[in-house]
């Protein structure tokens, strides 16, 4: 196999595990969480020296290529790994790959901290350990992004379109999807931005987002 990601699936690393599934390649998952210390080791260090997931590893005719930050290696495995072809997750043309682009980093620096202590806050933690008010703050603060995000699919909807940058699921609406699933807790968020919801169901009820979860 030519591909190999570094990560669990219930990590950041779902991207590039999504979006290798997305496109049926066949691909190595090695198996490597992010607390016990297995991203400290020498080994994985000479791959990624920040020691976190995910990484990959695309063993190319030219050389071995690796990539690290989560939202460079979904984007890196539908551009190099897809097709051009307008039927795929890969950007067919330069509009979608910059669509792909721009919304890729807006997740990232718009909603992944505060979509994050959503998920923290009002789901994953243990009940006693769990703060309300940073919940709170978060899903205000959330509120802005949502809004954009909002108008934007009610501007494509007009159109006929029912993704984020086709109309078709792209790799657009993979990553940004995987930023704002960490928010579905937040039933205020989700009643008050109903095409983000609707779209944002979507996405994670495809098939390759439900076994790529299923990874260790």
């Amino acid at each position: 196999m030519s591909l190999t990601i570094h990560g669990i699936a219930a990590s950041r690393a779902i991207r590039p595990l999504w979006a290798a599934t997305e496109l049926g390649l066949a691909f190595q998952h090695v198996n490597t969480p992010y607390q016990g210390g297995a991203t400290r080791t020498p080994g994985f260090l000479a791959l990624n020296p920040n020691g976190h997931i995910p990484v990959l590893v695309d063993a190319r005719p030219d050389g071995e290529v690796v990539v690290w930050e989560s939202m460079a290696c979904a984007l890196y495995v539908a551009r190099h790994h897809g097709q051009a072809d307008g039927v795929g997750i890969a950007p067919a043309n330069a509009r979608e790959d910059a669509e792909a682009l721009r919304w890729s980093f807006w997740a990232v620096n718009e909603t992944e901290s505060d979509a994050l202590t959503v998920l923290m806050h009002r789901l994953a933690m243990p009940e006693d350990r769990r703060r309300p008010d940073m919940a709170e703050g978060a899903e205000r603060r959330l509120a802005v992004p949502f809004r954009v995000i909002e108008q934007h699919l009610e501007r494509n909807r007009a159109r006929g379109q029912a993704f984020l940058a086709a109309e078709r699921f792209t790799v657009a609406d993979l990553c940004v999807a995987s930023v704002l699933n960490w928010a579905r807790p937040s039933h205020g968020l989700m009643t008050a931005h109903p095409l983000t919801h609707a779209w944002l169901k979507s996405c994670i009820d495809r098939p390759a987002y439900l076994q790529a979860k299923a990874l260790g």
